[in-house]
């Protein structure tokens, strides 16, 4: 019989610790709110959470260190609100389509919901900041569901492949290429690839013209323009 293997508990102290990295991270979303990323101060949170400089620095080296775990928890969040849509509930019938429209929602629901921390990853960047490359992984969750979603689509026959208006060649061609191989997938066309990339940025431009007040004036409220836009871009992906 194999051997199973149980996790030890926690102890007191690792709970403690747990307990504690989640307060100062909350306290520095508060603070986030209040004086953006770059007013991000670790004698502020210390002196909300009764703390001596020192002690927070136990748990973050830096400020950076701070941002960085903040980042990441927004890119996992962010990421983990696109992967649940294009899952559907258990039971769901949805098409590719359908669940490529669901993760757009869902990605602009989760940042109307956490604006703050969607600013601080997809807003201006923080002076002096510069995010290590641990911040790749949660970054690429996003992007890395669509594609995926593609390549579903291609295997269930519910893509549509057709030659796009203007022909992808050249240095285009090139970069299309070399990120097929570092996705390593053959699966999805270059020119398809391309069509993803030009949705995705399209997807995080509309959300931020909305969060950041640029479509006040026009559509707004933008929920009819972003409904539209959504269907016309996974057609245009080619998702039936």
């Amino acid at each position: 019989m194999a051997d199973v293997r149980v996790d030890a508990p926690r102890t007191a102290r690792e709970r403690a610790r747990a307990e504690l990295t989640r307060e100062i991270k909350a306290e520095a979303r508060r603070q986030l709110a209040e004086t953006g990323a770059d007013g991000l101060s670790m004698r502020a949170v210390a002196k909300a959470l009764g703390m001596v400089s020192s002690a927070v620095y136990r748990y973050y080296p830096s400020r950076d260190d701070l941002l960085t775990a903040l980042i990441i928890d927004a890119y996992n969040a962010l990421g983990a609100a696109a992967e649940q849509a294009i899952a559907a509930p258990a039971g769901a019938d949805m098409t590719a389509r359908a669940r490529w429209i669901a993760a757009c929602h869902a990605i602009r629901d989760w940042a109307r919901a956490n604006p703050h921390e969607y600013a601080l990853i997809y807003g201006s960047p923080v002076p002096g900041y510069r995010a290590p490359q641990a911040t790749v992984g949660p970054a690429s969750r996003v992007p890395l569901a669509f594609v995926g979603l593609l390549v579903s689509a291609v295997a269930s026959g519910e893509f549509s492949s057709r030659a796009p208006e203007v022909p992808v060649e050249g240095e285009l061609a090139a970069q299309a290429a070399s990120l097929a191989a570092a996705i390593q997938t053959s699966d999805v066309p270059p020119d398809a690839l391309v069509r993803a990339v030009i949705a995705w940025t399209q997807l995080f431009g509309m959300i931020s013209f909305e969060l950041f007040g640029q479509f006040v004036g026009s559509f707004d409220p933008p929920d009819a323009f972003f409904a539209h836009t959504v269907a016309q871009f996974a057609t245009f992906v080619g998702l039936r």
